[in-house]
């Protein structure tokens, strides 16, 4: 797939106990299906050539050459399919018996893996039958026509020739269950994706477990995990199969079939954010792999098809999960300022209220933080300063929330004062430039400064996350307070946290609130229109802000470079934005992320609610002169 996705599958085709060749026509049927789909990775049940519940049959020669038979059948269907597929069957070597997984790509059969742990518990009784896997690799006396046989071992990791850091290693049924999975030493040996061949039984409760397990296993792992489990045409006589398949990537469930459905499940693993996982954790320990390696030729240019790329990411979709993430990021940022205002014992909170999105979520967490610590709002002081673009929708909002708000609310209006700065420093007001802009904003902080240092008190920060990723505050103006409460918050979340409480305050607050939501973002440093409206529109100039959040999170979170996220973009925006839309913004996005790094490197304190941030304490350690070059030559060459 482009850009490191790989397509993957887990089925449970129709089966037949202890009938070989049945199985293994239903095994092919959907191996050309998939094929069809594009798939590149084909996962099928534990045992599956001969069936999970043959019993003593296993013992059977018969039965057992029966399913070598169909095995190499199965492996001459794959000739000139770009597809790595992995099947069940028994297998005899050296005279002992094996449960294990055969990997078959290009006509080939490429290895054998036997599995690690055996259960021999309830209604399982492998052990009768079979042995764990024995240690080292040898070679099996029937493979593919450019070796000398099957490489068999519990350690094989099979990898693209061509994009070899896309690498799969399999582990089968209990081994996800034991303390000590291979799957540890697969990935650690360079396997991006594990595969599981299962047959697990359904009893109640025992989905909602495996599910635990197979999320925790790609978790801690870093690793994309297909998991296809035996279905309902294995015998009854003591228990049932559900064909229950799922497919995680980092803990997180891309796609899983309806129990009893016997639905092929299918789903697109980001290898590349695994692999930037990977190196941005420390703890996460690779070794050489050496011989264990087995080069296949499966991963293909297509299209992705199936995976659903989120247009806001920080955002939760589900009504339940956003109310959920809004309460827990509402409540992180109070505790957060109400432990830095016990640790100084500040008597007051100083914020600048303009009416806007961001001075309104700073105001509604100081408020959460006041009544933690059990402190009378009123030591809350909330000052609007009106200035040359002050409109007055955002005037009277910013009025209306402190006086809903039960804070101390007071107004110094700056104008006149900037003109005298204006004449002391020689600049011509009628010129509005960057400096006309910004000393308005440098007054208005330290008006709050001052005012902090007069009632024992501390300035609250405003800016929030996507204005520090591009560089969008002032120098020492509202880039500087004392702590910032929403440094981490990017303006998509933004707005979602201020809906959220407007929807828990109700009532005057919530029309408030949803006025402040309905307005156009602006820092208003301009004067307004001939019709009295904002004349500076932020998205105007810098870009859209759910763009700029999307860029973000790919760019930061992600690992992706500029080829991926312009690509990713056009299918989060196809209904929205064109592609020369999409691609301006994203040459803008990295010229300001770039140049604008020294504006982060003296931020203030300020609470961590999300997987980024740009705190140079703690997430970014990035140099202030770095070259934007490589990023910036990618982008504009798309």
């Amino acid at each position: 797939m482009k850009h490191q996705f790989l397509k993957v599958a887990a089925a449970s085709p129709e089966l037949k106990v202890a009938d070989p060749a049945f199985n293994a026509q239903k095994i092919i049927e959907i191996i050309e299906a998939q094929h069809q789909k594009g798939t590149e990775l084909l996962v099928f049940p534990e045992l599956g050539i001969s069936g999970y519940t043959c019993g003593d049959l296993f013992l059977q020669k018969t039965l057992l050459d029966g399913c070598l038979g169909a095995l190499k059948m199965i492996a001459e269907s794959t000739k000139g399919y770009p597809m790595l597929v992995f099947v069940g069957l028994p297998l005899a070597v050296d005279g002992k018996l094996y449960n294990c997984a055969a990997a078959l790509c290009g006509g080939e059969i490429k290895g054998v893996i036997p599995k690690t742990h055996i259960p021999n518990y309830n209604e399982f009784y492998e052990a009768r039958y079979f042995s764990p896997a024995p240690g080292g690799t040898r070679r099996l006396p029937f493979g593919g026509e450019e070796n000398d046989g099957a490489a068999f071992s519990a350690e094989l990791v099979f990898r693209d020739e061509d994009h070899p850091e896309i690498a799969v290693g399999c582990e089968i049924c209990e081994d996800l269950w034991a303390p000590a999975s291979p799957a540890v030493g697969l990935v650690q040996r360079g396997a991006s994706v594990i595969v599981n061949l299962s047959a697990s039984n359904e009893t109640v409760g025992k989905r909602e477990y495996r599910h635990k397990l197979i999320a925790a296993q790609s978790g801690k792992n870093l690793c994309g995990y297909v998991y296809a489990s035996a279905g309902v045409g294995e015998s009854t006589s003591d228990m049932v199969f559900a064909g229950n398949n799922m497919i995680y990537e980092n803990g997180t469930l891309l796609a899983e079939s309806l129990p009893f459905s016997g639905e092929v499940c299918e789903a697109e693993i980001d290898v590349g954010f695994l692999l930037n996982e990977r190196r941005r954790n420390n703890t996460f320990r690779a070794e050489t792999a050496g011989s264990d390696w087995l080069d296949a030729r499966f991963v293909t240019e297509g299209d992705l098809t199936l995976r659903t790329v989120d247009p806001t990411p920080f955002v939760p979709h589900e009504a339940g999960e956003r109310f959920e993430r809004a309460e827990l990021v509402l409540t992180a940022q109070a505790h957060a300022l109400a432990r830095r205002l016990s640790q100084i014992h500040a008597k007051t909170a100083v914020i600048g209220v303009s009416g806007g999105l961001d001075s309104t979520l700073a105001l509604l967490v100081t408020c959460r933080a006041f009544d933690l610590l059990q402190k009378d709002r009123k030591s809350i002081y909330a000052y609007t300063m009106p200035g040359f673009g002050t409109s007055k929708r955002t005037k009277g909002n910013a009025d209306a929330l402190m006086e809903t708000l039960g804070v101390s609310a007071f107004c110094v209006p700056i104008s006149d004062a900037v003109l005298v700065h204006f004449r002391d420093t020689g600049h011509d007001p009628a010129i509005r430039d960057t400096a006309y802009e910004n000393a308005q904003a440098r007054y208005r902080t330290m008006v709050l400064m001052d005012v902090a240092n007069e009632t024992g008190g501390i300035v609250i920060g405003t800016g929030d996350l996507s204005e520090l990723a591009l560089g969008w505050c002032t120098y020492n103006g509202d880039h500087m307070s004392m702590y910032a409460v929403n440094c981490s918050v990017p303006k998509t979340l933004v707005r979602h946290l201020v809906g959220a409480e407007a929807e828990r305050l109700g009532g005057e607050a919530k029309s408030l609130l949803l006025d402040i939501l309905g307005t156009e973002i602006s820092p208003e440093l301009l004067p307004p229109d001939e019709r009295g409206g904002i004349a500076q529109k932020t998205e105007d100039l810098i870009g859209p802000y759910e763009l700029t959040d999307f860029y973000l999170y790919h760019f930061l979170r992600r690992g992706d470079g500029p080829a991926k996220i312009l690509y990713l973009a056009e299918r989060a925006f196809a209904e929205k934005y064109d592609r020369a839309t999409l691609k301006k913004w994203l040459v803008n996005f990295f010229e300001r992320f770039f140049s604008q790094q020294f504006k982060r490197n003296c931020v203030p304190d300020g609470v961590k609610v999300g997987s980024v941030s740009l705190s140079p304490r703690a997430d970014l350690r990035m140099p202030s002169d770095a070259s934007a070059a490589l990023w910036i030559e990618e982008a504009q060459n798309l």
